[in-house]
């Protein structure tokens, strides 16, 4: 009797807790994330190991370029869920943007970490798109005597294409602009658009045309053929 007058007390607070929760989402999917923050903040004090709070936090502190502050949250939440490919990729994230703002030399000692934080994260789930994405920007942007490699972001464009044929699409659309070789980057942006047709592939053939091979009637022409399609 005493443990069932013990549960109903906890109803309120449980009750409270929750509305609190999603309250603070609410928040947080309005983009109001100085709002909700605090009452995300409240919930972790009350339960350290909630996830879903400790990664909205994460991606509070994200959202506002405090990468120090986000990786501590998102190492938390390796530690609670190891298992989770996306708290892996998260940080990763994370932490590549921190070697973004920091000096060349403190840089380079974190590229090791970054790559395993998004291998960790395929490896967990082999389906992992964003993980790809970030690996295949990582190296394009990174010097080859510090591991830049064309063949490696290839790679995994390669197998974005196997996992979602328009990411693969435009992966490799990507790649080969990076490089400056515009006409093959035209052929799998239109490779992109005939599996997918999103607004995303008609923007990407759009903006190659008018920005990179000075072609603006047939950047034109591309979002008019996006428009014609998805009439309402």
């Amino acid at each position: 009797m005493t443990k069932f007058f013990l549960i109903l007390l906890a109803l309120p607070i449980m009750a409270f807790s929750q509305t609190s929760f999603e309250k603070a989402e609410k928040l947080f999917s309005q983009g109001n994330y100085y709002a909700a923050k605090p009452i995300f903040e409240n919930i972790i004090v009350e339960n350290p190991k909630n996830l879903k709070a400790l990664e909205y936090l994460g991606d509070i502190e994200g959202y506002s370029k405090s990468w120090d502050k986000a990786m501590s949250y998102y190492s938390r939440l390796k530690t609670l869920n190891p298992a989770n490919a996306n708290y892996h990729y998260k940080y990763g994230g994370c932490l590549g943007m921190k070697a973004k703002d920091s000096n060349k030399l403190k840089a380079l000692g974190m590229i090791g970490d970054i790559k395993a934080s998004f291998e960790k994260a395929i490896q967990l789930n082999p389906k992992h798109i964003e993980a790809r994405w970030a690996l295949i920007e990582l190296y394009l942007q990174l010097p080859g005597i510090v591991g830049g490699s064309e063949r490696k972001a290839e790679r995994y464009a390669n197998e974005l294409l196997r996992i979602s044929p328009v990411d693969g699409y435009l992966a490799k659309g990507h790649i080969a602009e990076y490089f400056k070789r515009y006409k093959d980057a035209e052929k799998q942006y239109s490779n992109a658009i005939a599996v997918s047709g999103s607004k995303t592939t008609y923007q990407k053939l759009a903006d190659l045309y008018k920005n990179k091979m000075n072609q603006p009637e047939k950047a034109r022409t591309v979002l008019e053929n996006y428009q014609e399609r998805n009439k309402s």
